[in-house]
């Protein structure tokens, strides 16, 4: 944005504009702010002149959906909004430099064995800082990453696109989850290679499935699908039903299924990797002082867990 450009917006119309995106209407946006609708419409109007493009397809009775133009400046606009409260902040003393709010994205099977515990340890560290938490799978939370609806996501490292900067924070290991009464449940570590000619039950999640057929395929292996899902427990209720194997990076304490079926969990041999855990963030944006807060506190976190 050009210096001659700065000059033509205020921070309330990019306000505005940044409600209306988050709530997909007009008149929501006007009910959060208690302001008039028309308040929001010329704010829009006037941004959309100042740089001379279409923002928002208006949708009858729908609200409003961000173009493509719309979907940058409003990465744009959380940024600079939040830099902008950071400012103010800091103008009032350093206790309320570190307050507002954090919106986190989180991987949909990480976020029940993590989020509770991280918020709980975050919000007693920095009690400011209020975390929005919101759960999705690995391609929601890129998109959200790069559209500014997520400041930071916490996600398993299965790759990135361009865009996206991931820092670990700790790994995980594979392990086989088998009937109780398994053969190969008596083994204290599982081969992939005996388990591939069974019947596998495939946690069926956008780019998780690709990550553990990949991990067969390295091998020369081909797994024998015979159930596809993309609920975590459905897979261990399969399994304790003696219907086949799954592969899991994540367990619950327990060995118990939600029906009351019984599995083994077994680690595989060391020629399966562990897999990252990052917090990642959009590589544009300059990490407010929420975020590297929150960053710094999710290293320490699993610096001190057993994994």
């Amino acid at each position: 944005i050009g210096s001659e450009k700065l000059m033509q917006f205020t921070l309330k119309q990019i306000d505005y504009f940044a409600a209306a995106a988050e709530a997909g209407s007009v008149s929501a946006a006007a009910q959060r702010l208690n302001v008039s609708q028309p308040a929001i419409s010329a704010a829009v109007a006037a941004l959309e002149e100042t740089f001379a493009v279409t923002l928002f397809q208006r949708q009858h009775a729908k609200g409003v959906a961000l173009t493509p133009a719309g979907q940058r400046l409003f990465a744009e606009a959380r940024a600079l909004l939040a830099h902008a409260q950071e400012f103010q902040s800091a103008a009032k003393g350093e206790a309320e430099a570190m307050a507002g709010p954090l919106d986190l994205g989180c991987f949909v099977t990480l976020a029940p064995f993590f989020l509770p515990a991280l918020l709980k340890s975050f919000a007693a560290a920095r009690p400011g800082i209020q975390v929005r938490p919101r759960e999705g799978d690995h391609a929601s939370l890129s998109r959200g990453l790069l559209s500014g609806a997520f400041d930071l996501a916490l996600l398993y490292d299965l790759g990135f696109e361009d865009g996206i900067a991931a820092e670990p924070v700790g790994q995980v290991p594979l392990r086989a989850v088998l009937p109780a009464d398994h053969k190969l449940a008596r083994r204290r570590i599982v081969p992939l290679s005996e388990l591939a000619p069974l019947p596998f039950i495939l946690l069926d999640l956008p780019q998780s499935a690709d990550y553990f057929l990949a991990l067969f395929r390295a091998r020369g292996l081909e797994p024998s699908i015979r159930h596809r899902t993309p609920s975590f427990e459905l897979a261990r209720g399969l399994v304790a039903g003696g219907h086949g194997y799954t592969l899991l990076n994540l367990v619950p304490a327990h060995d118990r299924t939600y029906d009351g079926g019984q599995v083994a969990v077994r680690p595989l041999d060391e020629s399966v990797p562990p897999l990252k855990i990052v917090v990642a963030r959009a590589a544009q944006s300059r990490a407010t002082r929420r975020s590297l807060l929150f960053r710094g506190h999710a290293m320490s976190f699993f610096d001190k867990l057993e994994l």
